[in-house]
């Protein structure tokens, strides 16, 4: 799969979204490197479980600093990667099972926080690495190796959710368009706060919804992923809402505040303020 790290088996099926999230993310911080002039080595990635947090060992060419994490984990471990060193752009990956299954409680804090990393979300409505069990996003009444009956659940609107919570920078692509999607990465990324970039990555092996998304005249199918209006205004929130509420995949930039500071901002700000205190002060406070 990868010249660069023949240590790894890891896969993904022929004809994975994932593939053209990979190139895009490549294009992003390529660009990233070039602009800021950087190394490929100060980008971090940070990956969840799944096949979406496989992307980490299967990036082509000159490696980002990667940290394969544990399931639903990768917001917390990024905190931890951007308070340490700020300075790095941090990227998240992860899949819709991880990201909002039982990650999802992670991602009103970061928002309120306002995070400064950039996240992208493989969303294929699937939990694709165990076998295809039903995940968040999966249509209700969808039969698969969990819901042989049909799933019992309505799925989780990930657009509305991030909006609701906070997060400062949303938009929504699909994996068939990796320039476009390196874009809204790059601007992500760029974004001073908390982003997330939520793709949909269609498995072909248990949720083919490539034909879903871009359409079939033959078989009368319209597509489901639709162009956000260039007049659109990011910065209005109740435009935003407003293009989450019509449905489908609408693809481009949905919302951007720029107003609010970023959390390492903060984080600078209050430790200009906050009075330091030598080591012998904070030893007599242990005296009794």
């Amino acid at each position: 799969m990868s010249a660069n790290n023949p240590e790894y088996d890891f896969t993904w099926c022929p004809g994975c979204g994932d593939f053209g999230v990979r190139r895009a993310l490549e294009l992003a911080m390529t660009e990233w490197n070039v602009k800021y002039e950087t190394p490929m080595a100060n980008n971090v990635v940070v990956a969840g479980i799944g096949c979406s947090g496989n992307l980490v060992h299967l990036l082509e060419g000159d490696q980002p600093y990667g940290f394969h994490g544990i399931h639903g984990r990768s917001l917390p471990l990024a905190l931890g990667v951007k308070m340490a060193r700020p300075e790095l752009n941090v990227v998240t990956v992860a899949g819709d099972g991880d990201f909002l299954g039982i990650g999802a409680e992670h991602i009103g804090p970061q928002a309120a926080r306002n995070l400064n990393i950039c996240t992208v979300i493989m969303d294929n409505s699937v939990y694709g690495l165990t076998k295809g069990q039903a995940s968040p996003t999966t249509v209700q009444g969808t039969v698969t190796s969990s819901t042989p009956y049909g799933k019992l659940e309505t799925p989780i609107d990930p657009l509305a959710l991030y909006l609701t919570l906070g997060v400062t920078y949303i938009a929504s692509s699909y994996s068939v368009k990796p320039r476009d999607l390196a874009k809204l990465i790059f601007d992500g990324m760029e974004h001073q706060g908390f982003s997330i970039v939520h793709v949909q990555s269609p498995c072909t092996t248990y949720n083919d919804t490539f034909e879903v998304l871009k359409g079939n005249k033959k078989k009368g199918i319209d597509p489901s992923a639709w162009t956000i209006p260039a007049d659109h205004d990011p910065s209005d929130r109740a435009q935003a809402r407003g293009i989450i509420e019509q449905g489908g995949v609408p693809l481009g930039l949905i919302y951007q505040d720029k107003s609010r500071p970023s959390f390492d901002a903060g984080a600078d700000e209050l430790n200009k303020r906050a009075s330091q205190k030598d080591t012998a002060t904070l030893l007599a406070a242990y005296d009794l």
